[in-house]
């Protein structure tokens, strides 16, 4: 009896690895992808199965977009006006960027929707300190809404002082809205955001998971990795600084203080996502989406891309891959997590063999284990295309920042791997402006003061065992 229940659970499993790596197969993921889930699903089957189920199905799903998404498109078909359609949608603006990136700019809004803004001002925070002094004082000053969303918005002292600032706003009259990743959270107790709750703010959470297996898939896997702010219309922030006094204090990160249109393609994204995720707001959208002033001096072309894996495509990869590929002269990246998916590596390879200066900078010492030798594990492949590659000692860089060419700047949410470019939800913006480029260059360039750069000749004679584990990671690359 024993033997034949053996025999079958045997059988069962077999079929049960068979049909999940047909599965695999079958999915829109790039090969290497495949590869690694397969070996995950046939080295530890039971395991393996569970954890693709949960963690890698292909849950990119236009209709599904469209589903969850309706009551926002809905609200916004209503209560919006023209002026505002026409700022967020229009594609008058595509003329002002310069020729050779219009292209990128029509990509970027085929891809999510929104389109290039002018009139904007921008400054780029390079520390820690001036975000929370600024963001501070932005709040203090709010005469009508404050919408916050973040992935991490810790217990630390610097958070706590702006949880209670947005409690004070919101007993004063202020409206205050909060979306927070309940799974990045999952240590802070309920009562933490109930006293937000009570004092007045808006809290949704933005991933909350349901017993129903693809639902339950998508849900974990699939995480808010966004970081804005909206005051009053008119100022908004992004970039890669959460809500922490590791932000605020120790790292070496990069965000953007905005002024102008470009503010409301924010605004659009956040009201997108709180609605989407159980908020409401059914009241007249007018005072969300302010008419800004014109600028004479200091304007900037910007454009606002978010990303989520319901969509249709995975438009911040795309531009990416743009972005490198049309680099003529210079590209220098930022990025704590180097793991790149497959058309963005031979993108960046690519481009240093026609003779581009490619420049990576990661930090010398990564805050999870497994990233430093994950990060490390494309080194030999990309130090033989000629791409320099720098390693920051001090602070950790947590900047994820790309400059090309003198007139395109990237800052954003988005680090340069998979979960990121595939499976989180993250918002990057995109500047056309040369003297902000230029800008932004100098910025890298003095990082690159406190970095060591990798020598193609030192790297290939580092001790086996580093090798060894790179290239394990390097299999599982994708899964990170």
């Amino acid at each position: 009896m024993n033997q034949a229940l053996s025999l079958i659970w045997s059988i069962l499993l077999v079929l049960l690895i068979c049909g999940t790596v047909f599965v695999i197969l079958s999915s829109n993921s790039d090969s290497g992808k495949k590869v690694s889930w397969i070996l995950v699903v046939t080295l530890l089957p039971a395991i393996g199965i569970i954890l693709y189920i949960v963690f890698g199905l292909d849950m990119r799903n236009p209709a599904y977009y469209m589903k969850k998404h309706k009551p926002f498109f809905d609200a916004f078909e209503r209560n919006a006006d023209e002026r505002t359609k026409k700022l967020l949608f229009g594609t008058e603006t595509e003329r002002k960027i310069r020729e050779g990136y219009r292209d990128l700019s029509r990509l970027l809004t085929n891809g999510n929707g929104t389109t290039v803004c002018e009139d904007n001002r921008i400054e780029v925070i390079t520390s820690g300190r001036r975000k929370f002094d600024a963001l501070v004082n932005d709040i203090l000053n709010a005469k009508h809404h404050i919408h916050m969303e973040y992935f991490y918005f810790k217990q630390d002292d610097g958070s706590k002082r702006i949880k209670e600032l947005l409690m004070k706003k919101a007993r004063e009259g202020v409206k205050v809205r909060f979306i927070y990743e309940n799974i990045a959270n999952i240590k802070i107790a309920p009562r933490y955001y109930y006293e937000m709750k009570k004092a007045g703010v808006e809290v949704v959470k933005f991933t909350n998971p349901k017993f129903s297996l693809l639902r339950l898939s998508a849900q974990l896997n699939y995480r808010d990795h966004r970081k804005i702010v909206v005051i009053d219309g008119n100022i908004g922030y992004t970039g890669g600084m959460n809500i922490s006094d590791d932000y605020f204090l120790k790292w070496r990160d990069t965000h953007l203080r905005i002024t102008g249109n470009a503010v409301s393609s924010l605004q659009y994204s956040f009201m997108n996502s709180f609605i989407s995720s159980g908020g409401h707001i059914d009241e007249d959208f007018a005072p969300y989406f302010p008419e800004h002033e014109a600028f004479e001096e200091g304007d900037r072309l910007v454009q606002v891309v978010p990303d989520e894996p319901d969509f249709q495509w995975p438009v911040l990869q795309m531009g990416a891959v743009w972005t490198v590929q049309h680099t003529s002269r210079y590209l220098y990246i930022q990025t704590p997590y180097f793991v790149p998916p497959e058309p963005l590596l031979q993108a960046l390879k690519s481009t240093a063999l026609k003779g581009a200066d490619v420049r990576i900078m990661i930090p010398a010492k990564a805050d999870l284990f497994f990233m430093g030798p994950a990060n490390r594990a494309y080194f030999q492949e990309c130090l033989e295309a000629g791409i320099k590659i720098y390693e920051k000692s001090g602070r950790f860089i947590h900047s994820k920042t790309i400059v090309s060419d003198d007139y395109l700047s990237i800052i954003g949410s988005a680090n340069m791997d998979n979960r990121s470019l595939e499976l989180s939800y993250e918002v990057n913006a995109y500047i056309y402006d040369e003297n902000m480029a230029r800008m932004n260059r100098e910025i890298f360039l003095k990082d690159q003061e406190e970095c060591r750069q990798v020598l193609l000749e030192e790297w290939i004679r580092r001790p086996w065992y580093k090798k060894a584990i790179q290239t394990v990671l390097k299999l599982f690359s994708p899964l990170l």
